[in-house]
């Protein structure tokens, strides 16, 4: 009998050992499972590769970017975690930039905290500046930036491209900065109340011409009202600014032959706004051609000391001429 016991004891003895050893063994599975899956990131993974993301992409449509990308390397258990976490809906579009390998963990958190990874150049376009100049400006802060493409593209946007500080990624495509220009533009019309006898486009080919011919929003209020009234009136605008944009350059003081310049910008021969914007003007000089002073003066024009003298007959203008501009 005590020896049966002591079978058994024996007995039950081995298998607890077994029992904990192959727990044991699960466990040290189940732990390289998690750290392979979940900690360690892919073979294949990435690195120095920018991997885009659609804006419109859904979040199941992520995923499946990220594993055929090699970033992750399990959809499914990539999902798991997400909804474990509660952040499967959290998912940002954009570009991601992974300078070195990333376990799925850190990848989730980027991807739904939208940590792009992606250094941003600052670039800045002043009031006034012009497609062409915006082609250069880009060009001297994105090398690699495809500037002619810009230009050919955004030509047709002059004026409602939105001069301002932007935060550009360093691969960003002509068609981007276009968009972000052109939103831009659009929300801080907003801001500006139209005249109800005036279009936005004429708003905005005035406001290109303020650009050139003024500096503070008084004057620009001012010579708005001087311009308008000349349009009204059938008369030519004279406005010399129209030849820098004709001549492509950044200022230009028209000579007497370049008065005749058969070009539909040319604000002596041809009569009414030019055809389009000069320059893509920004908020004061949008809100000054939107308000324009009223006055008697039908002329104007800037002095060699820097200030704005006005006239209300074409010899006072001459006048003016003979006294500030000599």
């Amino acid at each position: 009998m005590y020896v049966l016991l002591a079978v058994l004891e024996a007995v039950q003895f081995h298998l607890l050992r077994r029992s904990k050893f192959y727990l044991s063994l699960l466990g040290v599975i189940v732990l390289l499972f998690l750290l392979c899956t979940f900690v360690l990131p892919p073979k294949d993974f990435p690195t120095g590769k920018i991997i885009s993301i659609p804006e419109d992409a859904s979040a199941g449509e992520v995923i499946s970017v990220l594993e055929e990308e090699g970033v992750i390397g399990s959809a499914f258990w990539f999902k798991v975690v997400a909804r474990v976490f509660g952040v499967d809906r959290e998912v940002h579009a954009g570009k991601y930039l992974f300078l070195k390998p990333q376990g799925m963990l850190t990848v989730l958190y980027r991807v739904t905290n939208g940590v792009a990874g992606i250094p941003t150049i600052k670039v800045t376009f002043p009031e006034g500046t012009s497609v062409r100049e915006m082609g250069i400006i880009l060009k001297e802060q994105l090398p690699p930036f495809n500037s002619e493409r810009f230009v050919a593209l955004a030509l047709e946007k002059e004026g409602y491209l939105f001069p301002d500080t932007y935060l550009f990624f360093a691969d960003i495509l002509p068609e981007e900065v276009i968009l972000r220009l052109d939103e831009t533009f659009t929300e801080k019309i907003q801001e500006v109340v139209l005249p109800e006898d005036r279009t936005l486009e004429e708003v905005v080919i005035m406001a290109s011409l303020l650009e050139k011919e003024a500096k503070t929003l008084e004057e620009k209020r001012m010579i708005a009202g001087i311009l308008w009234k000349r349009l009204d009136a059938g008369m030519a605008l004279q406005v010399d600014a129209v030849f820098g944009y004709i001549k492509q350059r950044d200022t230009y003081s028209p000579s007497f032959d370049d008065l005749e310049i058969d070009s539909p910008y040319n604000t002596y021969l041809y009569p009414g706004l030019p055809p389009g914007a000069i320059n893509n003007p920004g908020l004061e000089s949008l809100i000054a051609a939107s308000t324009p002073i009223e006055s008697d003066y039908w002329y104007y024009l800037t002095g060699k000391d820097g200030q704005m003298y006005y006239a209300e007959t074409f010899e006072g203008h001459k006048e003016n001429r003979e006294q500030y501009l000599r």
